[in-house]
Order: structure tokens, then sequence, then C-alpha cells
């Protein structure tokens, strides 16, 4: 019996990965591009469907804080026409900017309370001086910044004056505070005080008197009143008048001040003395 042996060429493996034609590629791009673009569509359709419910309309405005000058009808009035929005979309800074705009209002922080109202806290300013020349109707705040309201509406009309350039509005009331005290002591309150165009000081005194303090800052000035401080009673005494006498002191010199006494000749007063 004859037996065959048939040789069995082994067959070519086949590669498992076949590359993707580049325009099927893209078309499976598109299509989950597009998957992706349906369910975030739908999802940002859901959530402003959501959030423009009635149950988000704004439903009221809460004030707190400061209303000495303002009180919340007349605020809640002036305000809501200038915003729109609800619970969501309320943008906080146009409502912050609105209370802002009153007179009055300082500083307004507003914040959302779930689910359809608002919160506002108000700081109102301080007057503590009115700001620039006889007859402006703007004050200064105790943080030495300038503003604008009724005068009529002001508790105490008895502040003192101060101007200046706006911009250096808190130096001119830094200024103020250093003098006062000094002036008090010497029954001589200071009713106005200017920073000049040319950067010199200048105090009015509450019953006439000019005071010229000359140029620099606190220092340089408080050294200048010190000198006052530590004479002017003994001179005016030996001219036989009062404080409340002078009419006017220029201490811009170097070493003393000029002064002026009702009834007396102008006298120069050394620091040496």
């Amino acid at each position: 019996m004859t037996t065959r042996y048939t040789h069995m060429r082994p067959r070519p493996k086949v590669n498992a990965l076949v590359a993707v034609p580049l325009d099927v590629k893209l078309m499976h791009m598109a299509a989950s591009l597009m998957f992706v673009g349906l369910v975030v569509g739908a999802l940002v359709g859901g959530v402003w469907a959501l959030v423009q419910l009635p149950t988000f309309a704004l439903r009221g405005i809460t004030v707190l804080g400061d209303v000495e000058h303002n009180n919340e009808v007349t605020l809640r009035a002036n305000v809501v026409t200038k915003f729109t929005g609800n619970f969501f979309t309320a943008d906080l800074g146009r409502v912050r900017s609105a209370f802002e705009s009153v007179p009055w209002v300082r500083l307004a922080s507003v914040q959302r309370e779930f689910p359809n109202r608002l919160r506002v806290t108000l700081q109102e300013h301080k007057p503590v001086a009115y700001w620039g020349d006889d007859g402006e109707q703007r004050l200064v705040n105790s943080y030495g910044e300038v503003f604008e309201a009724n005068v009529g509406d002001l508790d105490d009309d008895k502040m003192p004056r101060l101007s200046g350039p706006d911009s250096q509005s808190q130096q001119v009331l830094q200024m103020y505070l250093a003098l006062q005290p000094a002036f008090k002591a010497l029954s001589l309150p200071v009713d106005s005080l200017a920073l000049t165009d040319r950067g010199s000081w200048r105090a009015k005194l509450a019953h006439g008197a000019v005071i010229e303090l000359g140029r620099g800052g606190v220092d340089e000035v408080m050294a200048r009143v010190q000198r006052v401080s530590q004479t002017l009673a003994q001179v005016t005494n030996k001219l036989g008048r009062k404080v409340t006498s002078i009419e006017s002191a220029d201490l811009r010199h170097d070493n003393g001040y000029a002064l002026r006494v009702r009834g007396v000749s102008t006298q120069d007063v050394s620091s040496k003395r």
C-alpha cells in the first residue's frame, strides 16, 4: 500500500488592521460632532427653558444698610427700571451701578436670594465738609471723596468748606484734620481751607482771619503752625489784644511769621524769641 504525502503551503496571514479611507473618517467625525451638538443644544435649551420659568421672575429687592437719606420705596422706584432679567439673568453689575447712581449712595453690594429676590446692602456718604467755592453744592465724605447731593438734606450745615483740585481732595481733608485741633486749641477754629493753584495752603478762621500756611505736606505745614501756637498768645497779650483780634498771619517766612492784629501795625515774630 502506497501512502502519499501532500505538501501544504502555509496560507498568507491577513492583516486585521485595514486602513480606513479618509472620507469615511471624516463622515464618522461629522456624525459624532452632530450628535454632540444635538445633545449640547438640547441641554442648553432645557436649561434656558428652566431659568425662564415664572418662578424665577424677580419678585422684589430687599434693601439693607444705610438708608438715612433714601427710603426703600424711593430707591426701588428709581432703580428697578434701569435693569432687566430674572433671578438668574439679572446683571448684578448693572444693578449695583444703578443703586450707586442714586444721590448719597457711596457703595452698593448686591446678592441673589433664591428663588426670586435680590438683596442690596448700601453704604451712604458721610459728609464732613463742603467742597469748592462758596455756593457749590458738592460735598466731601469721610474718605476724602467728592460727591454731589442735595445739601438741603444735611443734618449739620455748619461744616467747614474745603477746596482745591478734585484729584487732591483726600490730601485737603487730611490737612484740615491736622490743622483743626491745633487752631481750636488757640480758640481759633478753622472755617475753610484751600489748596491754591500754586500749591500753597490758605486757611480762613471762624472769625474771618486769613492764615497763609505756605507749601508742603502735613509735617511741613504743622511745623510752621507749631511756631504760632507757642508764641501767639504771648504776642497778642503784649499788644493788649486777644488772639481773636488777629486779622491775618503769614507763616511762609523761614524764621518766623508775620502777624496783623486789629488796631496794630503788622508784627514780625521771630521763631528765636
